[in-house]
């Protein structure tokens, strides 16, 4: 009932958009409302998922082998995706041709604001205020490097850890108890968003911008069916198709609020049951959240491309070399948050390329839709890294797969709690 309705208000958000653009623009609270409940939940979902995860291994080498190798794979995907980018960047050309005006200079610095200036800001970003600040602010990485404290500290403990181990389960059971309420109002939220962005910006920013969206979107297709299906196919056996089907629903969710961190805790839930090890998932999919940014990494290589050619200012070989390097760090500064990529773009060429920044404003328009493909894309990525790295560390139930895969043991969206908190039986 629930996908059906998110269905029936998406269409119908599209419709108002059109039909009383100005009426559909007031509606943007709801879906911003929403995505706000959501992203409430993520801190507490990625701490308890986490500290369980590496809480209940006996031994830090293990976690260790299963965050090294996923960090290693998400760097060197993350660097395929901005090369990608950059090669179908350099075919299409896109922006050639426009030209900035007064009306969209300062758009790119009001994007800025906020954005990490440099490296040293980033990593001592990681740092919270204090252990309990990092739940409360909402920063994933902060999030990530408490819960990783936790969970080695309380491995250390051993059976003395045990009962905070029993206690932090619960809290996860409670914490998904209250998002499957949330999902509730999934369908009111994604009429609010859609509806919104299309009395935004109706047919002329699409009609406009047609090029750089086209070919941003063909790119992450090819992107997720050729370079990481072959890659899922050839390490797991496992057929990108299937898989993207059987997250189905999740994709339908993120492509209404443009965000993929509200398909966080089902992505979890989903991979838990599929047959990957409650350590591996607990590891590998918050982490990948936020250094595994496939579509984000294409996104801004293609943007950086187009606000130079809008400028009238190509960038050359040499610096499109030198821009690849500075995005690796960039892109990592981009959780799934709507308007992340945006934002990081803006505050890469403000340390990189500051002359370019008044360009952003030309692709303020249409963030929004390319918002959505790069949610899309870093989800698609991290379910395939997931499956990737539980199989190269051989902690996988490849015949559950198979048979979840096939239809034959459907998850159970009306437990997700439960799935979530006991792992592939649940």
């Amino acid at each position: 009932m629930l996908y059906l309705a998110v269905i029936v208000a998406v269409a119908a958000g599209i419709a108002v958009g059109f039909i009383w653009p100005d009426a559909a623009v007031e509606l943007k609270p709801i879906g911003t409302g929403f995505v706000n409940l959501i992203k409430m939940m993520i801190s507490p979902i990625i701490f308890c998922t986490i500290v369980l995860g590496v809480g209940s291994v006996r031994k830090a080498a293990k976690v260790g082998a299963v965050g090294g190798l996923a960090l290693v794979y998400f760097m060197v995907m993350s660097t395929v995706a901005l090369a990608i980018g950059l090669v179908v960047g350099n075919l299409l050309e896109p922006g050639s041709g426009l030209h900035i005006t007064e009306a969209v200079r300062g758009a790119g610095e009001a994007q800025a604001e906020g954005a990490s200036e440099s490296t040293t800001d980033f990593l001592l970003g990681i740092i919270p205020t204090s252990l309990v600040s990092a739940l409360t602010a909402g920063e994933v990485l902060q999030t990530l490097l408490v819960a990783l404290l936790v969970g080695f500290g309380l491995q250390a403990l051993g059976d003395a850890g045990r009962p905070v181990l029993r206690g932090i389960e619960h809290v996860q059971r409670l914490v998904f108890r209250i998002l499957s309420m949330v999902m509730w109002v999934a369908p009111i939220g994604a009429f609010g968003a859609i509806a919104a962005v299309v009395g935004e910006t109706g047919t002329d920013a699409l009609t406009s911008l047609a090029v750089i969206m086209i070919g941003f979107y063909t790119t992450c297709v090819l992107f997720v069916v050729v370079v990481l299906g072959t890659l899922l196919k050839l390490v797991t056996g496992v057929n990108i198709f299937r898989l993207l089907a059987y997250l189905g629903r999740e994709f339908l969710l993120i492509l209404s609020t443009s965000s993929s961190e509200s398909a966080l805790p089902q992505l979890i839930a989903k991979m838990e049951h599929l047959g990957v090890s409650k350590p591996v998932v607990g590891i590998t999919v918050p982490t990948g959240y936020s250094f595994n940014l496939d579509g984000t990494a294409i996104y801004l290589t293609m943007a950086s491309l187009f606000v130079a050619n809008a400028m009238d200012d190509p960038l050359s070989a040499g610096e499109q070399v030198s821009l690849l390097v500075f995005m690796i760090i960039a892109s990592k500064g981009a959780a799934g948050v709507t308007g992340a990529g945006l934002a990081t773009l803006a505050g890469g060429l403000q340390s990189h390329r500051p002359e370019l920044l008044d360009g952003v404003g030309l692709i303020v328009g249409i963030d929004r839709f390319m918002s959505e493909a790069r949610a899309l894309t870093n989800f698609a990525g991290n379910a395939v890294a997931t499956l990737l790295v539980g199989t190269w560390t051989k902690e996988i139930d490849k015949g559950r797969v198979r048979e979840v895969l096939a239809g034959r043991a459907p998850f159970d969206y009306g437990r997700l709690d439960k799935a979530a908190a006991d792992g592939p039986d649940g």
